[in-house]
């Protein structure tokens, strides 16, 4: 090279290649040391033209949850010179918001913007009675499993998923209350009868029925007798029935049981009439016996049904009037008819007086209705101390017979008729006959023989 003659970097690098490679690697490597990727610093003045020098130019596209497809002008090694195009992709669960595709522009800036978001389904509807649990919410690909409230059954789609179109799976469920409620009835009920009482009365409590949904139940029916009645013997099927609201129903049974405790049945003894109140049997039950005119009460008048169903006091029978004429008194011979039988005492001075036998001949036929009303004929027949007495076919010593005139006041000498009742009291005294139905009009018409007379009735006795 000669002195004074100055060389342009164009015309040196015609002169020596080596040399003009040299300089812009040098070159390169002193401007890459202030411009780098990110680093703000551009080595290029902005009236150079460096569209294709194959330079990054526009910021590198980053794509949070995707990706992005670019093409160059010519191929250049950097995705972002001026002039590049990319197309946006979002990875599968997202979507694209904002531009799918852009352009590095010569202000180094991308002409759109975007983002990728993750695909959301609409909020799931809740199941009334009921809710789900969702293994990520309402994104993409999230699982909700539905179930109910206790008491509830599960109807429609178990599960839903939500799915790339932004649609649920399913999520048609619904909760039913399918399930019937419960109740439990009163344990068996065992009764025995009150003395006296062919019933028992039995209580419970009114069984309270359970909703296993919401707890609420509209109706309880009892089927049977309620708590507090009466029961009659034997057994008594109950039920409860109880319903919810949505109209399921549960039931259950139970059995009241009335127990009478009872003796065994009494006869009736003869020659006699029985009465009994209640079963006639049953405990408390009382029976009373009577005896027909002309028997006289052996054992118990009154006997009860115990709690043991065993009677109280002796076996009844009915005995002949078995009358002891030997004794020394008119007064003893009268105390054995005490409250047993009446006294129809004809007194005459000889068996040919007319009045007499006017008297006996009426009472010929009239045995059943004496016997019916507990009369007993004594006669007394002659003077002393030829007299005798006679009670039916027993003869009355002639001692004794005139201690029973003395004592009763009737004359030896006339016809008297003299009516006792059964505590010995004088009633009614005659000097003429009178006929059986005249008498039994009288003794109908004492108390005692009214209360008899109903007995009888009810037993079946009649003449």
């Amino acid at each position: 090279m000669r002195p004074g003659v100055s060389l342009t970097p164009a015309a040196l690098c015609e002169m020596d290649r080596w040399f003009c490679v040299c300089v812009l690697l040098l070159g390169l490597q002193l401007g890459s040391s202030r411009a780098y990727d990110g680093s703000g610093y551009w080595p290029y003045t902005d009236d150079e033209d460096i569209r294709y020098t194959g330079v990054p130019w526009c910021a590198p596209v980053k794509v949070k949850h995707g990706q992005a497809r670019c093409q160059t002008p010519h191929r250049e090694r950097y995705e972002n010179v001026l002039g590049t195009r990319c197309k946006i992709q979002c990875k599968r669960g997202y979507e694209l918001q904002g531009s799918s595709e852009i352009l590095c522009m010569a202000t180094k800036l991308w002409s759109g913007k975007f983002t990728c978001r993750e695909i959301r389904c609409p909020k799931l509807p809740m199941p009334s009675n009921g809710g789900y649990k969702c293994t990520d919410g309402s994104y993409y690909n999230s699982r909700c499993q539905f179930f109910c409230s206790p008491g509830y059954t599960l109807r429609g789609d178990r599960s839903a998923t939500c799915q790339y179109s932004k649609t649920w799976s399913g999520g048609r469920s619904t909760c039913l209350d399918v399930d019937p409620p419960t109740i439990k009835c009163p344990s068996v009920k065992e009764k025995t009868a009150e003395p006296g009482k062919l019933t028992a009365k039995v209580t419970w409590d009114t069984p309270e029925g359970k909703d296993t949904a919401d707890g609420i139940l509209t109706d309880v029916d009892l089927k049977g007798k309620p708590p507090g009645t009466h029961f009659p013997e034997g057994n008594h099927k109950q039920s409860y029935t109880v319903y919810d609201r949505a109209g399921n129903k549960a039931s259950c049974r139970f059995n009241v049981r009335v127990i009478v405790r009872r003796c065994t049945p009494l006869s009736v003894p003869e020659n006699g009439w029985m009465k009994c109140d209640a079963a006639g049997d049953n405990y408390g039950a009382t029976c009373q016996f009577r005896c027909l005119g002309g028997h006289e009460l052996r054992g118990s008048a009154a006997r009860v049904c115990q709690f043991n169903m065993e009677w109280s006091g002796i076996e009844t029978s009915c005995a002949p009037l078995n009358i002891n004429v030997g004794v020394r008194s008119a007064a003893a011979l009268l105390d054995q008819f005490y409250e047993k039988r009446r006294l129809l005492i004809i007194s005459a001075p000889t068996a040919a007086n007319h009045y007499y036998r006017f008297q006996m001949t009426n009472l010929q036929h009239a045995q059943c209705g004496l016997d019916l009303r507990h009369v007993t004929v004594i006669e007394i027949v002659g003077t002393y101390p030829s007299q005798i007495g006679r009670i039916r076919h027993r003869l009355i010593p002639p001692g004794l017979a005139l201690q029973l005139r003395l004592l009763l006041q009737l004359s030896q000498n006339s016809f008297n008729l003299l009516l006792l009742d059964k505590q010995g009291v004088d009633k009614h005294r005659y000097t003429y006959p009178i006929t059986s139905a005249e008498i039994f009009s009288l003794i109908d018409v004492f108390p005692l023989r009214t209360e008899e007379a109903i007995l009888q009735k009810e037993a079946g006795h009649s003449c």
